[in-house]
């Protein structure tokens, strides 16, 4: 058995976010969130070892987590219908923000979360301002194809919005 470097913990550490982001946006509940949580992170380190430093840490980390929750949520959605965004991946840091833009956030997440696997990864991305060549990257498409998937996707969105 591998030992755990203090470099992968470090890495863990810093990086959480990646990881929580990516388990709210596919899984349901507490449960099934921290079941996740650790499959990716036991991927990353079974990983680890084959990292390359030419190569950009979130990049990895992103492709390594979104591989594993996009194959979690195949297995979990033969038993449920829909995955629903956690309600903590957009945070809401003013309270005093408009009623209206918050039901829009709201709206967007429940959007989000309609979408298949892939797109929903997609925006994931695309919220974390990643380019369309870390996205390509991640996501193992051209990026000629995630800037088409993403231009879907925004349509998408927009005739949601405007038919509710």
């Amino acid at each position: 058995m591998q030992q755990t470097s203090p470099d992968f913990l470090t890495l863990i550490e810093a990086n959480k976010r990646i990881i929580f982001k990516i388990c709210n946006s596919y899984c349901r509940n507490m449960d099934d969130r921290e079941d996740l949580a650790q499959e990716i992170i036991y991927q990353l380190w079974k990983s680890w070892s084959s990292f390359k430093s030419e190569y950009k840490l979130s990049t990895w980390m992103y492709r390594i987590a979104l591989n594993v929750a996009i194959s979690f949520y195949r297995k979990e959605q033969k038993a449920t219908p829909t995955v629903l965004m956690g309600d903590h991946v957009i945070e809401i840091a003013d309270e005093n923000l408009e009623e209206g833009l918050e039901t829009n956030l709201n709206a967007l997440q429940q959007f989000i979360n309609e979408l298949n696997p892939l797109d929903r990864a997609l925006m994931i991305l695309y919220l974390e301002e990643k380019s369309h060549k870390e996205m390509a990257e991640i996501i193992g498409i051209t990026s000629t194809n995630v800037a088409t998937k993403i231009n879907r996707i925004k349509e998408q969105l927009k005739q949601k919005f405007s038919s509710r």
